[in-house]
């Protein structure tokens, strides 16, 4: 392995090759009008070729301006302080802007976390991969870019080539960037958060991917994630970053054996899981200090639970222990460090969920096509099947979570229930008034009862609105409260209980974090007193910190108001945490539904058991359960199209149970017992 961040000592042997990546002492600095912010405050760290070195952290440690730097793409107002950025002994920092242009995309490739910002929505996806191919010396443009797309996991690509950006899904998008990124055939790969907006499958199919190439071109890859499971999944060595500074730096095992630094054990305390259902996630509290201020002491203490006088006073150094390097006052002079075992939450009689016999939604054979229109007069030369037929039902004080891959229907589900968009046929039932048809007066009223809480908080809050506002529109529009100074109060309430200010009321959504624009999301869901709210992919964009923070919330406004929850996800630790039904979605149906003990801990549907075998977990003692190079369990990334999905059973093409019925005939439910239902032939663990 490479030397870890210095000051950390060395541990490179004698006439070993130079590392691939050398970054020395980098500083980042932004002017303000209130002063001089370090984003990135003396960072070192190598990289050697072959190796992933994957970079942790909350939203706001600096992690993305670390990635930004490296490849000289920081904003107008930021700029390299100090530091040395040396990529294969070249110093990047002192390149001229034509020598950089050919390093980005050759020498260094780039995912980034938004693809839906990154790429141009006005050219092809094949017109922007042959771009890239042609600046970098590649003339096969549409030969390297058809192959690039079917790496990549992209169905039919031959036609998807000729596809804008809008028509493909969010993790589609991602793997794009990602083929874009591996044209020039880098020596280094930046991914900053890779994975975050694929479902489990596509993930376990771009990290192979990812790993595979890196294992035949030798290429060296900053991974930037705040996902532990992808850590353990791909990094050699892990470096964790708080406030501009790297604070722990260690191999990949020893670092899920026993993490040192006081903040990197909260970020493994936060993790949903089985274990802490109907308990509190012990997630650190606050957020991320803003970097505008001087730091005396360490920048973690105010958030740290064994933090003393010394840590406000004085900034900790380097200690090294064991293989493992941290800067914490707590190791001072210690060689051998304490165990790290995770608080077991138990299911107390008043954490136990609220049984209830009142269903507040039916859902019943709700069919959602969409048509597919060509030629000059737009006629109709196909269906896509989004939603085929769902049915489940959802009592008060439950949560039910729709599980799935992307692209499977479960947002057209969630939208539909609220007749954002119209269903072709079926059944929603919301205390036993049907909504679909409901128009007017009539439809706003179920509306009162029905919320959605929308997977981007950004794109969902007016940006022109202040969040008292936003908060307070609902409750106008929707005739909750007449009176003025009462909806002040109530939005002022509800924001106290978010765990905001009634003071921010009067800031707009830019100036909060994507954690706290989230519960804004939330509190504007609540303000007209919902029975149920649809909350699609919430946690998806959110660090492990944050996630927990909003997880516990949920979970407390669910107890005091029992409240029912459809929870879009395709986060399975979030389902196992929070979850008391389960139901798993395919190419627009309903494949198996049940509890989630059952769900998840004897899954019936092969397709159900691929899911969570694509899942990059930890395991209760710490260790990672695979490591880099291994390939993930998990079914083939090739997609039916919902446009002509396959005959018989959907899922027979991925299966490896499929027999001749399966290839014929859709198979009827099968009832398991205690609520337990699969759509299978050949139904496992029976």
């Amino acid at each position: 392995m490479s030397s870890v961040l210095q000051p950390a000592p060395a541990v490179r042997t004698t006439g070993r090759e130079a590392p691939l990546l050398e970054v020395a002492g980098l500083r980042v600095a932004i002017d303000t009008p209130r002063g001089t912010i370090r984003p990135v405050d003396g960072v070192t760290l190598s990289i050697d070729a072959g190796e992933t070195f994957a970079l942790l952290g909350e939203s706001g440690c600096g992690k993305s301006m670390t990635a930004l730097a490296l490849a000289r793409l920081l904003p107008d107002a930021a700029r390299v302080e100090h530091g040395e950025v040396k990529l294969g002994g070249t110093d990047l920092l002192h390149l001229p802007e034509v020598a950089m242009r050919r390093v980005r995309g050759g020498r260094i490739g780039m995912i980034f976390q938004e693809p839906g910002t990154s790429l141009n929505p006005v050219m092809t996806v094949g017109e922007q991969i042959a771009e890239v191919l042609r600046q970098h010396g590649r003339d096969d443009g549409s030969r390297a870019a058809l192959s690039l797309l079917e790496a990549v996991g992209i169905p039919d690509p031959a036609r998807r080539l000729n596809d804008y950006p809008f028509q493909f899904s969010g993790g589609m998008k991602q793997r794009v960037m990602i083929a874009m990124a591996l044209a020039g055939q880098p020596e280094l790969l930046i991914a900053d958060e890779p994975t975050t907006a694929l479902d489990v499958t596509i993930q376990a199919q771009v990290l192979d991917l990812l790993a595979g190439i890196q294992a035949e071109r030798g290429m060296g890859m900053l991974l930037i994630t705040h996902d532990l499971g992808v850590v353990a999944r791909m990094a050699h060595r892990v470096g964790v970053m708080y406030a501009g500074e790297v604070v722990e730096t260690a191999p990949r095992d020893a670092f899920f054996a026993v993490p040192l630094h006081p903040y990197s054990r909260k970020l493994f305390a936060a993790l949903p899981s089985a274990a802490h259902r109907g308990g509190m996630l012990d997630a650190p509290l606050g957020s991320v200090p803003p970097l505008d201020r001087a730091f005396l002491g360490c920048r973690f203490a105010e958030r740290c639970p064994a933090a003393f006088d010394r840590c406000d006073d004085e900034a900790p150094g380097w200690h090294r222990v064991g293989r493992q390097s941290v800067r914490c006052h707590l190791y001072e002079g210690v060689a051998v460090p304490r165990p790290f075992e995770r608080l077991a939450a138990g299911l107390s009689a008043a954490a136990a969920p609220r049984e209830s016999a009142r269903i507040v939604l039916e859902v019943r054979d709700l069919v959602v096509h969409f048509p597919v229109r060509k030629g000059l007069l737009r006629r109709a030369v196909g269906q896509v099947r989004a939603v085929d037929g769902v049915g489940f039902r959802l009592a008060a004080g439950r949560t039910l979570a729709l599980v799935g891959e992307s692209g499977c229907g479960k947002t057209t589900v969630g939208k539909a229930i609220l007749q954002l968009v119209s269903p072709t046929s079926g059944s929603v039932e919301l205390d036993g008034v049907e909504m679909v048809g409901q128009s007017g007066e009539n439809l706003k009223a179920l509306r009162r009862a029905v919320q959605m809480v929308f997977q981007d908080p950004f794109s969902s809050l007016n940006p022109r609105m202040r969040v008292g506002e936003i908060i307070e529109e609902g409750m106008a529009s929707l005739g909750v409260e007449t009176d003025p100074a009462a909806r002040r109060r109530a939005a002022d309430l509800l924001l106290e209980r978010i765990g905001l200010t009634p003071a921010m009321r009067w800031r707009y959504p830019h100036e909060f974090s994507g954690g706290q624009r989230q519960r804004i999301a939330i509190a504007r869901a609540l303000a007209v007193s919902p029975r149920l709210i649809v909350c699609d992919e919430p946690t998806s964009a959110l660090d492990v910190s944050v996630q927990a923070q909003l997880l516990n919330l949920m979970r407390e406004l669910q107890r005091e108001r029992g409240l029912a929850y459809l929870f879009i996800t395709h986060n399975l630790a979030v389902v196992d945490y929070l979850a008391d039904d389960v139901a798993v979605m395919y190419l627009g149906r309903v494949v198996e539904q049940g509890p989630a003990e059952r769900i998840l801990r004897r899954p019936a549907h092969p397709y159900t058991r691929a899911l969570l075998d694509a899942v990059p977990e930890i395991e209760a003692h710490g260790r990672p359960t695979a490591g880099p190079g291994e390939p993930a369990r998990g079914v083939a990334v090739e997609l039916p199209s919902p446009l002509a999905p396959p005959a018989g059973c959907h899922f027979h093409p991925r299966c490896a149970h499929a027999s001749d019925i399966c290839r014929l005939t859709y198979p009827q439910e099968t009832e398991l017992g205690g609520g337990h239902v699969v759509r299978c032939h050949w139904p496992q663990g029976r």
